[in-house]
């Protein structure tokens, strides 16, 4: 393979640097895939609950599409928990830093601070609070940050909801990942797509 000239980063030149934008998108242009084979670790994350990680990441995923919601949200579900393999004490970050240039800032959003939402279903339990996610009970996404958690992300636990496979997910993750990196026009800063939409649900079970 071509290599670089320069040892340090500073003595390279536009030959080289040009080299490397080459070899760098080339690289980026498998993210999707790559990321597909690390959800397969969540199978060995988490034990004592009745699904693997990897199930629990595959049953929001599944819940997403059958309410119809977008593929932002669609790959989201899928990929919301793919931190813990790396970083369990802030998966949330982790997950929402992945997919940050490629998805709606709602999006983005929602999976950052899923973790705190979450809080309100156990924390109790720990003696911890579960209130966390009322600082920011004035925010424009809190609404669907909590309705992701109710209606996706606490219920799929259930060892006996039948997922779609995750090769089922595979065209959508790619597209994402496909996308131009911070396009404003995948961003879309402050707008709000709703999580459900009862017409592509509909169409969705009828295929």
């Amino acid at each position: 393979m071509e290599r670089v000239k320069f040892t340090a980063m500073k003595d390279g030149d536009r030959e080289d640097y040009t080299l490397l934008d080459h070899h760098e998108r080339a690289f980026a242009a498998e993210t999707g895939t790559r990321l597909l084979a690390a959800m397969e670790q969540l199978d060995e994350s988490l034990s004592g609950y009745q699904v693997t990680r990897l199930g629990h990441s595959l049953q929001t995923a599944t819940r997403a599409w059958l309410a119809g919601a977008d593929t932002d949200w669609v790959v989201a579900a899928l990929l919301h928990d793919i931190g813990d393999i790396y970083a369990p004490y802030n998966h949330d970050e982790y997950a929402a830093t992945i997919l940050k240039p490629f998805v709606r800032e709602q999006v983005t959003w929602t999976v950052e601070k899923h973790g705190d939402f979450q809080k309100i279903y156990y924390a109790h339990h720990v003696g911890a609070n579960p209130h966390a996610r009322d600082r920011y009970r004035d925010h424009p996404y809190f609404d669907d940050c909590a309705e992701f958690c109710e209606a996706w992300d606490q219920s799929s636990f259930d060892p006996d909801y039948p997922v779609l496979p995750l090769d089922f997910f595979r065209p959508l993750v790619d597209e994402v990942f496909a996308r131009k990196a911070y396009d404003p026009a995948v961003l879309r800063p402050g707008e709000r797509v709703p999580l459900s939409d009862a017409g592509v649900a509909a169409a969705r079970a009828g295929a």
